[in-house]
């Protein structure tokens, strides 16, 4: 059983996808979560969708955890300051920090060459995707090392193997805001060692967010619907999977031993023993690189 109790954590951009399932699954282990995000109440961040961190924090009392709802804006110096401060007063400590800061994905631009991409779209992704990932590190480190066991996890997407090589189909900002999560890593394990701090990237695999469940047209309950337009999402997972992996490896007392590593929701259920929801175990990224990206049939068998 994973148990987190007396453990405090901060799930930056826990509005939706994998951070909100992260959040609600660091709650259901006992951690008391603090959910920040832009999208609070009638206020829409730039993604413009309905999920709030209000309704993050709902789901996270009924699954018997404890949280609070904070409106942040993590590129504002002084609001993620002022986070750091109130975690500060009201816990004295802080053991857990999930950054899921993004909000990028209408900035993309697939198969856009830079010169052709907004210049102003790229340079935004770098903020969502960069910036606001090292003022939340300034801000909330002090607090992490403060106690030696802490961890810290960087939200990313694609492994560090798959984000080696430029990402085709997509757009340069976008490949530089995700990449960046793995030398990220690699910095903050080695400057926060000496704390007893673990840092990690961490990457889903193809999740079945609420926006991608929309954009196929589809739901939780259908969701293999989908697989006529695009056979491949037969891999995917929830955010769930995602949750329980991360809550798993916040309760492992040898987590020391992935620090400086990206690490995926598929690897961290073998080593725990985890399923996704339905029972089965996603090995999302071996799938991808195995059978999607040859072009091989969709099958997921030995997959999931």
């Amino acid at each position: 059983m994973t148990d987190l109790s007396g453990k405090v954590a901060v799930v930056a951009g826990g509005t939706r996808g994998a951070s909100r399932a992260i959040a609600v699954e660091l709650g259901r282990a006992g951690a008391f979560v603090y959910v920040t995000g832009r999208s609070s109440g009638t206020r829409r961040s730039e993604v413009d969708r309905p999920e709030t961190i209000e309704q993050t924090v709902e789901l996270i009392e009924r699954a018997g955890g404890k949280g609070v709802a904070v409106r942040v804006d993590h590129l504002e110096r002084d609001q993620v300051a002022g986070l750091a401060q109130r975690v500060d007063r009201e816990q004295g400590r802080l053991d857990i920090l999930v950054d899921g800061i993004w909000g990028g994905d209408a900035y993309i631009g697939w198969g856009k060459p830079v010169w052709e991409q907004s210049l102003d779209e790229s340079l935004r992704m770098i903020r969502l995707g960069i910036d606001a990932h090292l003022i939340t590190s300034h801000f909330l480190f002090p607090l992490i090392i403060r106690n030696p066991g802490g961890l810290v996890v960087e939200m990313t997407d694609g492994t560090a193997e798959y984000n080696s090589k430029y990402r085709k189909g997509t757009s340069l900002g976008f490949f530089l805001a995700k990449a960046a999560a793995h030398p990220l890593a690699i910095g903050e394990a080695f400057q926060t060692k000496e704390y007893g701090t673990t840092v990690v990237a961490m990457t889903p695999g193809w999740l079945r967010s609420e926006a991608m469940l929309e954009a196929f047209g589809v739901t939780e309950e259908n969701w293999r619907d989908a697989l006529k337009e695009q056979p491949y999402f037969a891999i995917s997972e929830t955010p769930t999977f995602t949750g329980r992996t991360v809550a798993a490896l916040a309760a492992d007392p040898d987590k020391a031993r992935f620090s400086g590593q990206t690490l995926n929701s598929g690897q961290l259920a073998k080593i725990y023993e985890i399923d996704d929801v339905d029972g089965s175990r996603p090995d999302g990224w071996r799938y991808v690189d195995e059978v999607q990206e040859p072009g091989k049939d969709p099958d997921p068998t030995g997959y999931r």
